[in-house]
């Protein structure tokens, strides 16, 4: 693992740092690597429920290492694409926890995550027309999937920020905490980690895809991705703890 990423595991759920706070965690080859392979270990290892990716020394990302850009590098990873998970995120929860900026490809990283914890002061943007570029690493395409239409045009050709009540507004963002954005997308994670992991990561799978199945084939493929579900040790278990008055034992099957 890259010292550019750090991670650390808290009873099931895997936090991964960006830790380039010299350089406001702006995205490297090293350390989108380094998250892609944090990503790989969070859908392989049992244990772990839920991810949480979050930047080291106050920011979250500024976006692409512009100095790398300019020596040709590119923050990307095959099969994962920008930050090595705007293109592939993991088939388990992963939240983002922003403190700081969350700009330009560090914008990208967050809306590839599936929840987000903020602080009061973050602000959030996609400035890259500023600069001459555009926001190729999902900007353009996903954000008007999370936010209205006319809001992320004006946000992609403006370039201007918005900050973090505006955003929760906005459905952007889950939750503004006044403290640590980190702290409270781990008491997020814990809520998440106490039910059926396979439960979770179906509802995840099926959140996800529904959208671009047609209205016909909608419970046929839900179907498909729910029945071993239903049929499961898990989904035994979750209605004997019930009826128990006691907390399930999870195993995963």
């Amino acid at each position: 693992m890259s010292e550019e990423v750090l991670t650390e595991v808290d009873d099931g759920v895997l936090v991964v740092t960006i830790n380039r706070p010299e350089a406001k965690n702006a995205m490297s080859k090293a350390a989108a690597e380094g998250i892609a392979a944090a990503m790989d270990r969070l859908d392989a290892e049992d244990d772990l429920r839920v991810g949480i990716l979050t930047g080291a020394g106050g920011t979250f990302c500024s976006g692409m290492d512009l100095k790398g850009f300019l020596r040709g590098e590119s923050p990307s990873v095959e099969g994962r694409g920008f930050g090595g998970v705007v293109q592939k995120p993991p088939q388990k929860p992963l939240i983002a926890a922003v403190e700081g900026y969350a700009l330009a490809g560090g914008l990208e990283l967050m809306i590839a995550c599936d929840l987000v914890v903020a602080n009061s002061g973050a602000k959030f943007g996609i400035p890259e027309a500023k600069r001459g570029l555009v926001a190729a690493a999902g900007g353009v395409m996903m954000l008007p999937d999370q936010i209205p239409e006319r809001i992320a045009m004006e946000l992609a050709l403006t370039g201007d920020f918005i900050g973090a009540e505006r955003a929760y507004e906005l459905g952007l963002i889950n939750r503004v905490t006044e403290g640590s954005a980190l702290d409270g997308a781990k008491e997020l994670a814990a809520r998440i980690a106490e039910n059926g992991p396979l439960a979770v990561k179906v509802s995840k799978q099926i959140l996800k895809e529904s959208r671009g199945w047609a209205m016909e084939e909608r419970y046929d493929k839900q179907a498909q991705l729910i029945g071993p579900v239903f049929v499961s040790e898990d989904a035994r278990e979750g209605s004997m703890a019930f009826a128990e008055k006691r907390k399930p034992n999870w195993k995963g099957k």
